[in-house]
C-alpha cells in the first residue's frame, strides 16, 4: 500500500526526487543476492545518507517494517569487513534502528542546541509519527529464531521507545536488553543496552561492556552499515551539506 499510495516523484532524497527508491524497496525481496544488496545500499546511501532524515525516509520505514516478516527477508545479503552478521531482516532492522535514532531524544536535543527546532523539519516530525508502527513490527521479530536478528531487533526497539506512547513498554524489554542484549558477544550491542537501561532508570549492577581492545568493527553504535559514510561515486559532486 505504502508503494502505491505514496507519490514518490514529489519526494526527495540525498541526490534528489525519490522517483526511483520503490525499485529498489521492491528489490530489497528479489531473489538474486546481488539485487537485494544493492536495494539496501540504497536504503543506507541514498534514503537515509549519513543519517540524515530525508522526504522519503518515513515512507521507505513503513515499507521496510511492512516486510520484515516477509520469510525473503531471510535470505542473506552481501557483507563487508565491518558489517554486523545476519540476513536481510538483520539489516533492514539495523537500518530502521539508524532511522529512529535520527529523531529521538539525543537527536532533538541535538537539533536544539544548535539552533534547529525539530517541529520546524518534516522528515523528523513524520518519522516520529510513525515510531508505534515501526515498534509493532520490530518488535514482532523478538522471537525469531537467529540471533542476529533477535539482537537486532531489541537493539531498534530502543530509540523507538523514546516515544511517550510506547513508555509502557519498557518494562517488558528492560528484562530481554539485560538479558539477552547486554549478553550479546557484540560489544556494540551490549554498550547499547546498558546505556537504555541506565536512562530508563534500570539497575544496572553487574553489567560490564567487554569490549574487546584489540577490536576492529568500529561500526557506529546506531547498527546501521559503515557504507553509510561512504559517498556513492555518481554522487560525489552532489553531496547534500
Amino acid at each position: 500500500m505504502v508503494l502505491a499510495e505514496t507519490d514518490w516523484c514529489d519526494l526527495d532524497h540525498a541526490y534528489g526526487t525519490a522517483e526511483g527508491t520503490p525499485t529498489q524497496l521492491v528489490a530489497l525481496l528479489d531473489v538474486d543476492q546481488r539485487a537485494r544488496s544493492q536495494a539496501l545500499g540504497h536504503l543506507h546511501h541514498v534514503v537515509h545518507h549519513q543519517n540524515t532524515l530525508y522526504a522519503a525516509t518515513a515512507p521507505a520505514a513503513l515499507y521496510v517494517a511492512a516486510i520484515l516478516l516477509d520469510p525473503r527477508t531471510a535470505l542473506p545479503v552481501e557483507k563487508g569487513p565491518r558489517d554486523f552478521p545476519g540476513p536481510m531482516r538483520a539489516e533492514l532492522l539495523g537500518w530502521l534502528d539508524s532511522v529512529a535514532n535520527a529523531a529521538d531524544n539525543q537527536a532533538e536535543a541535538t537539533m536544539r542546541r544548535f539552533g534547529f527546532p525539530p517541529e520546524g523539519y518534516p522528515p523528523f516530525v513524520q518519522t516520529r509519527e510513525i515510531r508505534p508502527l515501526l515498534f509493532a513490527s520490530v518488535s514482532a521479530c523478538f522471537d525469531d529464531h537467529n540471533l542476529h536478528v533477535h539482537e537486532a531487533a531489541l537493539a531498534a526497539c530502543i530509540p523507538l521507545l523514546d516515544d511517550p506512547r510506547l513508555h509502557h513498554h519498557r518494562e517488558a524489554v528492560a528484562p530481554l536488553l539485560r538479558e539477552k542484549l547486554a549478553a550479546s558477544a557484540l560489544w556494540q550491542y551490549q554498550e547499547r543496552a546498558v546505556e537504555a537501561l541506565s536512562a530508563w532508570g534500570e539497575d544496572t549492577t553487574g553489567l560490564e561492556v567487554r569490549r574487546d581492545a584489540f577490536e576492529v568493527v568500529n561500526r557506529p553504535g546506531t547498527a546501521s552499515s559503515p557504507a553509510d559514510w561512504i559517498v556513492p561515486p555518481q554522487g560525489a559532486s552532489d553531496v547534500p551539506f
